[in-house]
């Protein structure tokens, strides 16, 4: 086993993920937001979504990030205690009636259909998140004291303000000194910084990390690595050997890194797109593929990535390969994308089943 994971009689927790949470809202169907009568409420954000999946399929895991004390952050907070997420290191700001200084971050999405694209729009500035300081959480009392397995972070809450950028190297180095494995999904949105912002903020926190979750833009924008003969901008075929080469530079840079993972995944339309993953086990130097899901029919596409990163995390925190990992974090995240909202509605049966080749044919 290439990570040495703590054993469940010493931690309470298994995966704590430390990122901003949103309410979402989308047009009912496939309907559009500028003429939508009526808004469909959902509750998601990257690293909120593996715990919340993780928490689905058995384990016992967390959320940090930030709420302030208002209705709309009660809904983030409902839903994520309906699946028995430990909610005691949020933290939670006082609402000044406006939101002026904390808010509940929000986005509008619309799903796509055929050639129409799945169109995202964040407003949340000045969340509560965001402004998050160095601090807020007892991170001895979370890693040290209670105890936890696996940390999931990454880019998308370093990115968000100065003060989360620190907040994530606070938490970072806490788990990495507990023994908690860290997992670090890139994640690059330039509408929340530059590359250049990113690469010096993140090459810092390297040390820290176990496992490392990218595309070939990610580890560009965010880290600086270039895969040869890849279009990071056009969306163009990815050159898997190259980017395998790339892969092994990284881990040759920052020997710390023992896993390093990537969805695959080509735009067919909207509605379909063909759907895989592939695992790098550092230690024996192995790219494991997972299944190959041609002309994957999505349902909502928002979440596949995290739900790939939850499915790998499920496998390595059960005592599962490399080669194990990287079928259950595939299957995962195609199943998560054939249901509504960011967040998993799947069952470990239903997982199992589809992990072990099993076929679509009606339940009775």
């Amino acid at each position: 086993m290439a990570l040495n994971i703590r054993s469940t009689d010493e931690c309470e927790l298994d995966l704590v993920s430390l990122g901003e949470c949103m309410i979402r809202l989308s047009p009912e169907g496939h309907g559009r937001i500028e003429f939508a009568k009526k808004m469909e409420v959902y509750v998601g954000g990257g690293e909120f979504n593996v715990a919340y999946a993780l928490a689905r399929l058995g384990l016992r895991t967390g959320w940090v990030g930030g709420l302030v004390d208002n209705p709309v952050s009660m809904i983030a907070l409902n839903h994520a205690r309906g699946v028995g997420m430990d909610v005691e290191h949020v933290v939670t700001m006082p609402y000044d009636g406006v939101g002026r200084k904390a808010r509940m971050g929000l986005n509008f999405t619309e799903v796509g259909v055929g050639p129409r694209a799945a169109v995202t729009l964040y407003d949340r500035g000045h969340s509560a998140t965001a402004n998050m300081q160095p601090g807020d959480v007892d991170w001895k009392k979370l890693f040290s004291d209670r105890g936890v397995r696996w940390l999931h972070t990454g880019g998308i809450f370093t990115c968000l303000s100065e003060s989360t950028r620190l907040v994530a190297a606070e938490a970072l180095k806490a788990a990495h000194e507990a023994g908690t494995i860290v997992s670090y999904d890139l994640n690059f949105r330039s509408k929340l910084w530059s590359s250049e912002e990113a690469i010096a903020t993140t090459k810092p926190l390297m040390k820290y990390i176990d496992c490392l979750i990218g595309n070939e833009e990610d580890f560009q924008k965010v880290l600086g690595y270039e895969v040869e003969g890849a279009d990071v901008d056009g969306g163009g075929e990815l050159p898997i050997e190259k980017y395998k080469d790339m892969v092994r530079q990284v881990v040759k840079d920052y020997p710390n890194i023992k896993i390093v993972g990537t969805t695959l995944r080509e735009v067919i339309n909207a509605t379909e797109n063909n759907w895989s993953a592939i695992l790098y086990d550092a230690e024996k130097d192995v790219f494991y593929h997972g299944p190959n899901f041609e002309r994957l029919i999505l349902e909502d596409r928002v979440g596949g990535g995290d739900g790939f990163a939850s499915g790998f995390s499920y496998a390595f925190l059960a005592g599962k390969t490399a080669e194990e990992a990287v079928n259950w974090g595939t299957c995962h995240g195609a199943m998560l994308m054939t249901t509504r909202g960011d967040t998993s509605e799947i069952t470990l049966k239903e997982l199992q089943h589809v992990v072990g080749g099993g076929g679509a044919r009606i339940v009775r």
